[in-house]
């Protein structure tokens, strides 16, 4: 193949993981509305960490948030905070440490952690994808049966490839006769310059009788690889810089590639112009269009090119301008080349690159455009279409599945063949879900949702509708992680394997207020899920992890200045009735003299203790002391309850 027209890139396997969910902003503590206080947990754990407070639990969730959120500071520091408490941690955690120290620049101790979580997560595909996938070459040539492919027939011995469709017609580039009598040839390599053809095509998309296309358009230099608006009105396309007779040049003597714009008129290509973002001294080349025909892709090695060659995609503007190029970064681009971009109806991206892992010089590549312009998962487009050549040139018809490719793969006539292929869909399916209250079972609209996939890269991001629903298009046979977040909910992360049959998947999430909206007569011990608070044996000493709880409580008493109390301390009845009562009443005084030893007014607050007065399961033991209940029963009696008597 023609090497100046070779504008490629690839990479080996750069993993990212970046993430796309917009930061939630959590209501403060104090907030109220009509007689409702809210009161936000994860702000409290914030305000009791500041003050010295400590456990697990509060850090995992506080290192979560900020995760989520993509506070990775902060997240590292909670992280590290954890990580103090226990070493021993489940390995997602060690993952996202090193991950939050990576995102702030802290690589060294992002490696060690890193290598603690791939001693932990010898299985994981993450660890697999850094030590890199030995497995790809049999996962690609096992991806067979989704193509049945022929030689295109309109072949010369010369370089064909190319492919787009209008007007019934295949147009794609040959260097077979120039039809002049002075063969003009290419300087470096002794072999012709190309031309576009076109040949007829019928319903099915089978070519003959190949001829030279519209002279206006085919010069004495390079033309290449078209691709047509809908309406056939407008072309764009790859030649060497050459117009009305002149031939541009860079400051080595070169002439590169550039993309023009032609317009059909009475049948005839006409105003032939070059694209304004063009340049003598860097090559641009292959356009494909979106399905909207609003943005331009294109390869490309002009400054900020991360390889060889990289993709790029420009606005097309309503008034007929164009905006700035825009490099589509490093989940497609590689330190090799990327190039011949096309893109299906359906907003599919194919492109050619010898960077990702393939069979061996350019292979075919596919991925999603999301609608939010990032690109989902890059895979090779198997072993049917590959080759250990170069095989590049994708184009797909979406509504008959027919469609072309070019290769130099041994057995064809030429330097470069254009092979007709059947494409068999493959399965298809759609992951949706529904997002509510945990407890009120209220849809929630506007959730941010995002689809993970199994190397945590973020694929996709949507929010959900007025009904609180939300979906994805998925792969078949592949597992993901769905995350939401929502402000004054906690975020939630959940997994999910995909059938390998054609349907839908439905995954509903639940997500729990962070913020626990009480009014007068609620339990506020039960926005923390506090049971009890712990005392040693038969006393009434507040033990060292009940004053975390207390600590809570405090917090949200500072928070709502005007908020009372009436504190309830509750046993089983595994004592007499009269010691238990006894228990209970100095076991709430000591509650309420805690909070009063730090700051609280003490007409804030009153307390009594119930003893075993108030069962709330059939666990009587009197006269006995004896009962049939199981600890658990028992440990339901045996609680604490912070009453609000006033907000």
């Amino acid at each position: 193949m023609k090497k100046q027209f070779l504008l490629c890139l690839t990479l080996t396997s750069i993993i990212w993981s970046a993430s796309f969910a917009q930061k939630a902003k959590i209501a403060s503590a104090d907030k109220k509305y009509d007689s409702y206080a809210y009161v936000d947990a994860i702000q409290t754990y914030e305000r009791l960490a500041a003050k010295g407070y400590q456990s697990v639990e509060m850090f995992e969730k506080l290192g979560n948030a900020y995760y989520f959120n993509s506070d990775f500071e902060k997240a590292a520091q909670s992280y590290e905070k954890l990580y103090q408490l226990q070493p021993e941690l489940a390995p997602e955690y060690y993952y996202r440490y090193a991950q939050s120290l990576k995102a702030t620049g802290k690589e060294k101790e992002a490696a060690t952690v890193l290598a603690q979580f791939e001693s932990k997560s010898t299985g994981d595909s993450r660890v697999k994808r850094l030590k890199t996938n030995s497995n790809y070459l049999n996962e690609i040539r096992s991806n067979l049966g989704r193509y049945t492919i022929d030689n295109a027939g309109i072949n010369s011995k010369y370089s064909d490839y190319g492919s787009a469709i209008v007007e019934n017609q295949l147009v794609f580039a040959s260097a077979r006769d120039t039809g002049g009598v002075i063969q003009n040839k290419h300087a470096w390599t002794g072999k012709h310059f190309t031309n576009l053809y076109a040949a007829n095509v019928d319903s099915e998309l089978s070519p003959s009788n190949p001829s030279r296309y519209d002279a206006n358009i085919n010069s004495k230099f390079h033309e290449a690889t078209p691709v047509f608006t809908k309406d056939g009105s407008t072309m764009y396309f790859t030649r060497n810089d050459y117009l009305d007779g002149k031939r541009g040049k860079d400051v080595n003597k070169f002439t590169l590639l550039k993309i023009y714009k032609a317009t059909l008129v009475n049948k005839r290509w006409t105003n032939v112009t070059e694209l304004p973002f063009n340049s003598n001294n860097f090559s641009s080349a292959h356009p494909a269009l979106s399905p909207d025909e609003q943005t331009l892709y294109f390869a490309s090695d002009r400054p900020g090119t991360i390889g060889q060659s990289d993709l790029y995609k420009v606005s097309i503007n309503s008034d007929g301008t164009y905006g700035d190029p825009i490099n589509l970064g490093t989940a497609i681009n590689t330190e090799a080349r990327e190039t011949f971009p096309f893109v299906t109806k359906d907003n599919q991206l194919y492109f050619a690159s010898d960077g990702h892992p393939g069979l061996g010089g350019l292979d075919i590549f596919r991925t999603n455009i999301n609608n939010d312009g990032s690109i989902g998962i890059i895979e090779n487009d198997g072993g049917e279409v590959n080759s250990p050549k170069d095989d590049f040139g994708y184009y797909r018809d979406s509504e008959t599945n027919n469609g072309f490719f070019s290769s130099n793969r041994d057995g064809g006539l030429g330097s470069d063949d254009i092979y007709k292929f059947t494409f068999k869909p493959s399965c298809k399916q759609s992951l949706k879900g529904i997002v509510t209250d945990s407890k009120t079972a209220a849809v929630l609209a506007n959730t941010t949702i995002t689809l993970i996939d199994n190397q945590y890269n973020t694929i996709g991001e949507t929010t959900t509708d007025s009904s609180g629903n939300y979906s994805f298009e998925v792969k078949c046979s592949k597992s993901y992680s769905v995350r939401a977040i929502k402000t004054e909910y906690s975020p939630k992360e959940l997994k999910i394997s995909i059938p390998t049959t054609t349907g839908e998947t439905k995954l509903d999430i639940q997500l729990e207020s962070s913020v626990c909206k009480v009014a007068v007569g609620d339990d506020l011990g039960k926005c923390f899920g506090i049971k009890m608070i712990y005392f040693d044996l038969d006393k009434s000493n507040i033990r060292k992890e009940a004053a975390l709880d207390l600590a809570k409580i405090l917090d949200v008493l500072n928070q709502n200045p005007t908020m009372k109390l009436d504190i309830r301390s509750h046993t089983d009845c595994r004592q007499t009735a009269k010691y238990n009562m006894a228990l209970s009443e100095r076991r709430a005084k000591a509650t309420i003299a805690w909070l009063v030893s730090k700051g609280v007014d003490g007409s804030r607050l009153t307390g009594k203790g119930y003893g075993e007065s108030q069962l709330i399961n059939d666990c009587g033991c009197e006269p006995t002391n004896q009962s049939n209940c199981s600890e658990e029963q028992h440990q339901m009696n045996r609680r604490s309850e912070f009453i609000i008597t006033a907000l």
